[in-house]
């Protein structure tokens, strides 16, 4: 039973009501439904409220609060046990259920399991007596919304623990309703980016070119080997290796600032960049500058910055020579293994650009360099040796050129996992925080014209 004292706020509407209605108006049967309304209606239609419970006086005197402290703002219907209050919750509509958890036939949490499973989208306030405290609590965290310990309740806090169920229970559904909407938009963005992936493996190589032309694979004068390694699912590296002429091999590489979405749409506008622009493919300087010139065309109304390194490499078995041009990028590696030789190109030639899409009309100079059979050439971008250790310290091209260095017995193929292993060891990590892209160059033989 709840405490006499929680009847004190609703005395002097009790005998208010005695002088207007018959005692039969104001105690109705179980599974009667009205609304208990003082002064003028409710502006809106009432919360119908299915109110649980197996004892009547206990019953008598919420309705009796809620009349007095809301009044027209709720409608009761009162059943006396949970067979009944599930039939109803089925066959009725209801904005909130109060409950007892001591039922004549079922008692505890199961009670509130039970009529949460056929009403889970409504609000669930649970009564019990000041003993089952812990059992309430339970309840509370299974997904009641709220619970009352019968004895300590007055018509003020009934209303507000009501008023705030609902709330609660409506804002809830709202989150719920958004972390659905977020995850499907999650998933369509996780599908975008699957799709965008396998597009860019598409525009990688999948097969090298024969020099020179014509030449059984077998008997190719430049092999090929590379490895990319994107930090998302998605990245900003890029690198393509075409034949150039009958007797050479043009490859580029480059970076784009970032990576994601962002990073690999501007290496897509690269891919299609390097196809219109084979036609001055024998010239590195040329090709990077009419490169920069249409990228910066076309990013430089965009109002994210955009920053692109690149390395064009030109491998030519016929006149015996490499013609490189830069735009800001990483110096790639001459290896000679009979010597024990691995040198920065940019020590034979320092020459070098801006980076790609910063000007409208740099220079990029060209760059030759004698080449013999046997020589190899290692190119990388920056993810490679800007990996961070434990301590926060980055691997830098030093460090770089000696893992190099360590592996030059390898074939070329071996010596690129060897070095991506060291720079893993180095990290603590088999993920890498930017893209890395490794390519592999070895002239096999020269040819005479």
């Amino acid at each position: 039973m709840l405490a006499p004292q929680a009847l004190r706020p609703v005395r002097r509407w009790v005998t208010d009501s005695f002088k207007m209605h018959t005692e039969s108006t104001l105690i109705q049967p179980p599974g009667s439904t009205r609304a208990i309304q003082l002064g003028e209606p409710a502006a809106r239609a009432p919360v119908k409220v299915l109110l649980i419970e197996d004892n009547p006086g206990d019953a008598r005197l919420i309705e009796l609060m809620l009349a007095d402290e809301a009044p027209g703002l709720f409608e009761t219907e009162w059943v006396q046990d949970l067979r009944s209050g599930r039939g109803r919750l089925n066959e009725g509509r209801f904005g909130l259920v109060l409950l007892d958890l001591s039922l004549p036939d079922s008692h505890g949490l199961d009670t509130f399991l039970q009529l949460q499973a056929i009403a889970p989208q409504l609000p669930i306030i649970v009564l019990s007596g000041s003993r089952d405290t812990t059992m309430a609590l339970q309840a509370v965290h299974e997904g009641a919304q709220d619970f009352l310990i019968k004895g300590q309740v007055d018509g003020q806090l009934l209303v507000r623990a009501m008023r705030y169920a609902i709330e609660r229970k409506s804002l809830t559904e709202q989150l719920a309703h958004y972390a659905s909407e977020l995850r499907s938009k999650n998933a369509q963005l996780e599908a975008d980016f699957n799709m965008a992936r396998e597009i860019q493996q598409i525009f990688l190589p999948h097969q090298y070119p024969v020099v020179p032309r014509g030449a059984p694979p077998s008997a190719a004068a430049l092999k090929f080997c590379h490895r990319y390694l994107p930090a998302a699912a998605v990245g900003g590296d890029f690198f393509n290796i075409f034949p150039v002429g009958d007797t050479a091999a043009g490859v580029f590489v480059c970076d784009v600032m970032g990576h994601g979405m962002r990073a690999a749409l501007v290496t897509a506008i690269m891919r299609g960049l390097l196809e219109e622009l084979m036609p001055v493919a024998a010239d590195a300087g040329r090709f990077l500058y009419e490169i920069n010139r249409s990228l910066h065309a076309i990013l430089r109304r965009t109002r994210e910055p955009f920053i692109a390194t690149a390395f064009y490499l030109i491998a030519d078995v016929a006149t015996r020579e490499i013609r490189y041009a830069s735009a800001g990028h990483p110096s790639p590696l001459s290896i000679e293994r009979p010597q024990q030789h691995v040198e920065p190109l940019k020590n034979w030639d320092a020459r070098h650009g801006p980076a790609l899409g910063l000007f409208e009309r740099p220079a990029y100079a060209t760059c030759p360099h004698p080449i013999s059979g046997g020589e190899v050439f290692f190119l990388c971008t920056n993810g490679c040796y800007e990996a961070n250790s434990s301590r926060n310290e980055e691997l830098g091209q030093p460090r770089l050129l000696t893992s190099v260095r360590r592996h030059l017995s390898l074939t070329t193929d071996a010596l690129l996992d060897s070095v991506i292993r060291d720079v893993q060891q180095f990290s603590g990590s088999t993920e890498f925080e930017d893209d890395v892209c490794l390519i592999g160059i070895d002239v096999t033989r020269l040819i005479d014209t």
